[in-house]
């Protein structure tokens, strides 16, 4: 099944908003084995939309559309579609009804107008909108399918994943079944992963192996095509171990998960506490720590110690390690992390040191990063970076570096501990 997406909206197009939709739409079908091979973004008017329409059924199967359901005179979405395939509108009791209570129970007026969001188009499959009011559609005429879907995210990502997904899957489940596996990797640039796994890439049927880079990580999205469920399965694992064989020491979870999810779970399985002494990350990586809900009992605190003074004065760093090596240093680094483990009695201290950029500190130049990690059962490691990139892309790059290297330690740990019990 190959799709285009067709974003409505003018204020699109005048860069008023940015199409996430888009992006978030392609990743989803892209892990249900879906291709998109366009997108398309069109205003608010009648006869471009229907252009655009006649268009993308020319070389798509399926055509999905975002935004235009709402209940103003611009949005015209599915009164254009169901024009264009000769289907009426009709009204959608469910979806009237949960506009009507919506009206009720913040004691509003409703308007005229807003009924029109509780119209679809007959024969279609409604898709539920359980965080706003205009409801989703999804129907097949002729030899073509069409899902419509609200334009802001907070309502059409939630749809997406609830109805739109299994509604798609239903359709393909007749031809075959599709799986797929992201694998996610860290401390290797997209083009050296490509080099180390080129021949798999080139040899590549079904599974099919694809590369993405973003946020200074790179995916693998492994698809496999069977008509058993349980074989896609095995052929995806299979590839995984292939590719594995070789990436291995850079992987480090699957799906949407992140580095700091992933090292929040070892913690927390081994009862591990974290300290933490930042200074070129001002503060990142505890924020970062507490952005995932559950961190209280691993994070204890930590400081910010930008100055020198305050590397001093909160985390005892020496005087003299200031003046013989630079803050830019190892030996800072170690101090940080391990006074700051000390300081507030925890299992492990991390420390961030350096220059985040732009101009050079120390005669280091921008990206000259430190890391140490201390251990209360083992001696302090220590890290240096030499990154390339903006001050803040530095900045989030060393915070990543830091639960990498811990996370990996960590469950280096686990699996010689595993090893030792076999003996």
């Amino acid at each position: 099944m190959n799709a285009e997406i067709i974003a409505v909206g003018t204020e699109l197009l005048l860069g008023q908003i940015v199409n996430t939709n888009a992006q978030f739409l392609s990743q989803e079908l892209a892990e249900i084995g879906v291709n998109v091979y366009y997108h398309t973004v069109v205003g608010d008017n009648p006869d471009r939309l229907e252009k655009a329409i006649s268009i993308a059924e020319s070389r798509a199967d399926f055509i999905i559309f975002t935004g235009g359901l709402g209940p103003t005179k611009d949005d015209l979405t599915k009164e254009i579609i169901a024009k264009h395939i000769g289907k009426n509108l009709v009204e959608d009791k469910e979806a009237m009804e949960t506009i009507l209570s919506y009206f009720k129970r913040v004691g509003r007026i409703m308007t005229d107008n807003n009924k029109k969001q509780a119209l679809v188009i007959e024969g279609s499959q409604v898709l539920p909108n359980e965080h706003g009011m205009a409801p989703g559609m999804f129907l097949k005429h002729e030899s073509h399918y069409y899902m419509l879907l609200p334009g802001p995210p907070h309502e059409m990502n939630p749809m997406v994943r609830k109805y739109g997904r299994p509604a798609i899957m239903d359709q393909m489940e007749s031809l075959e079944r599709i799986e797929s596996k992201v694998l996610r990797y860290f401390g290797i640039g997209e083009s050296q992963l490509e080099v180390e796994i080129e021949d798999i890439l080139d040899a590549q049927t079904n599974p099919t192996v694809a590369p993405l880079a973003g946020d200074q990580e790179v995916t693998l999205r492994i698809t496999a095509r069977h008509r058993s469920e349980e074989e896609a399965k095995k052929m995806i694992d299979e590839m995984e171990k292939k590719v594995n064989e070789r990436l291995g020491k850079y992987f480090y979870g699957y799906g949407q998960t992140t580095i700091m999810k992933e090292l929040l779970k070892v913690l927390e399985a081994k009862k591990l506490t974290v300290a933490a002494a930042e200074s070129l990350t001002g503060g990142l990586f505890q924020s970062e720590m507490t952005s995932v809900s559950g961190v209280s009992t691993m994070l204890i605190g930590g400081v910010v110690c930008y100055s020198n003074m305050s590397k001093i004065k909160l985390c005892n760093i020496k005087e003299e390690t200031i003046e013989k090596y630079g803050v830019v240093s190892e030996q800072c680094a170690i101090e940080l992390a391990d006074n700051i483990r000390l300081k507030l009695g925890t299992s492990i201290g991390i420390s961030f040191t350096g220059v985040a950029g732009p101009d050079p500190l120390e005669g280091h130049p921008a990206g000259t990063v430190w890391l140490a990690i201390s251990f209360e059962d083992r001696p302090t490691k220590s890290y240096l970076l030499n990154l390339s990139g903006s001050r803040v892309g530095n900045q989030k790059r060393s915070v990543k570096y830091g639960c990498y290297f811990l996370l990996k330690e960590l469950r280096e740990d686990f699996t010689k501990k595993a090893d030792d019990s076999l003996l």
